[in-house]
């Protein structure tokens, strides 16, 4: 324990020191204290109940909707929401809830993990429950394919742990072979097909005996309701399900299915449950469900929960909507390198209403920096969704301008609605500004300071449209 303890008040201090420096103590402390101890995470004292969020999309967003609902509701929640969510960040979460005899301050934990760092994490770290998002292709350099990342976590999966899990992904959904499960899903809707669009759909044939599988419904890629008419194998059956989306009143219903499960817990049955829609993106509609499942199993009032949601929306950093002299201006992260990401934020601006102008910032800088930016994904990704009547203009601006020019030719869209340049501030001034064209800003993860400056670019154009327009008309008023 020696060692434990010289790695602990080092990293402390480390942290104090980064604080005074005016940084932010991220995992550089959780680094330390690992390099010094190796099992340093198997012997910090931890919360009794610790909720692990993994998956490819969304982890961070529910993650976030976790920790607020949990806050309102007066738990005192330690989080690795300013560090990483690897093994260092992790480390340097439970660094900052112990003092300095290692006796946590916290009674709850909620951690967002990197499903490649499970054999880092899950050795020392057994959540009580762990919500999955979904499991897709990401980058291929670092994740290659969704049945890899599945292995990864499921080698290194605590048996105590309880999983919260999406019934529409037959990836993630097979997570845990012993582990008892909460599955959450969306019943059948209008805009569901029966066969994928995408260009990427990595559940075609049944994981038990190799047929074909047949979808009673597919929404995108290989989320959706699946069946083998082989040997019967088939999506499960959603312990909370959202039956009712009303995007005009901005509502979600919810019901709890019953089962032996919540009857052998003692839990009422539910009926339907509405809540707040927090975005209008399905997308997004799973991560609330996942959250709603995770605060049910918990044992949150009903009402607690729909309280929490009447008061949330999505991180301004992720997606902001506002107008501006009548012109709506939407900044929308796509996360570059993942081909599904973006793929679904190109699905849902195609089924918004009315004309738009896109701007598209989707090189990566945190990439680039190794070597050289790879862009194999842009194959995979769905660029196919933009080439729509009811998108005029797609300007695109970095460094890799000329590669998403070329995916945008193969895809369909014509060469007259393409503007590329390598400077993205310049993007704005190709922009019509006209008051029946929404415009949408499009930017990676890594690239949220540039995609900060062309909004803001963006909105200097249109005020000064404004109001050149207005000193025209002034003039034209007096020569009269």
């Amino acid at each position: 324990m020696i060692k434990f303890y010289i790695a602990l008040y080092t990293a402390k201090i480390v942290r104090t020191m980064l604080k005074i420096l005016g940084r932010k103590a991220t995992f550089f402390p959780g680094r330390v204290a690992i390099t010094i101890c190796k099992d340093f995470l198997g012997k910090i004292d931890k919360p009794k109940q610790i909720i692990g969020v993994t998956g490819t999309n969304g982890k961070t967003t529910v993650c976030n909707l976790i920790i607020d609902a949990l806050n309102k509701n007066n738990y005192k929640v330690l989080d690795n929401r300013l560090g990483s969510n690897i093994d260092a960040g992790i480390a340097a979460a439970f660094i900052s809830g112990v003092n300095i005899r290692n006796k946590t301050k916290y009674e709850i934990a909620v951690l967002e993990i990197d499903e490649r760092s499970s054999p880092k994490v899950f050795p020392y770290v057994k959540p009580t429950y762990l919500v999955c998002t979904n499991l897709f292709r990401d980058s291929i350099r670092r994740n290659a394919h969704p049945e890899f990342i599945l292995n990864i976590i499921n080698k290194n999966l605590p048996v105590e742990t309880k999983l919260i899990l999406n019934a529409d992904d037959l990836i993630s959904s097979s997570l845990g072979t012993t582990n008892e499960k909460t599955y959450f899903a969306i019943d059948k809707l209008d805009t569901d097909k029966t066969e994928s669009d995408n260009i990427i759909n990595d559940v075609r044939i049944c994981p038990k005996c190799h047929a074909k599988l047949k979808y009673n419904y597919v929404r995108y890629h290989h989320i959706g309701n699946a069946y083998c008419p082989n040997c019967g194998f088939k999506s499960p059956k959603p312990d909370y399900a959202v039956t009712k989306i009303d995007f005009e009143k901005n509502k979600i219903a919810v019901k709890r299915n019953g089962n032996e499960k919540f009857a052998q817990k003692g839990a009422s049955l539910m009926g339907e449950k509405e809540y707040k829609l927090i975005s209008n993106s399905i997308f997004n509609i799973y991560n609330e469900a996942a959250v709603i499942a995770l605060l049910c199993e918990l044992g949150m009032e009903e009402e607690n929960i729909q309280k929490v949601f009447d008061e949330e929306n999505i991180v301004g950093s992720r997606y902001k909507e506002e107008k501006v002299n009548g012109i709506k201006i939407v900044s929308h992260m796509a996360k570059g390198q993942n081909p599904i990401a973006c793929s679904c934020v190109f699905d849902y601006i195609r089924s918004e209403k009315g004309k738009k102008e896109i701007i598209l910032l989707l090189f990566d800088l945190f990439d680039a920096k190794e070597s050289s930016e790879n862009i194999t994904w842009l194959y995979d990704c769905d660029f196919e969704f933009l080439n729509s009547n009811d998108i005029d203009k797609i300007i695109i601006g970095g460094p890799r301008a000329q590669d998403f020019y070329l995916r945008l030719l193969i895809a369909g869209v014509p060469k007259e609605k393409l503007v590329f340049t390598e400077e993205p501030k310049e993007t704005a001034n190709y922009l019509s500004l006209d008051k029946e064209k929404d415009i949408y800003i499009l930017f990676e993860l890594y690239d949220e300071q540039i995609a900060n400056d062309v909004r803001a670019e963006v909105k200097n154009r249109i005020q000064n449209s404004t109001k050149d327009k207005t000193e025209e008309q002034q003039i034209s008023g007096g020569a009269n």
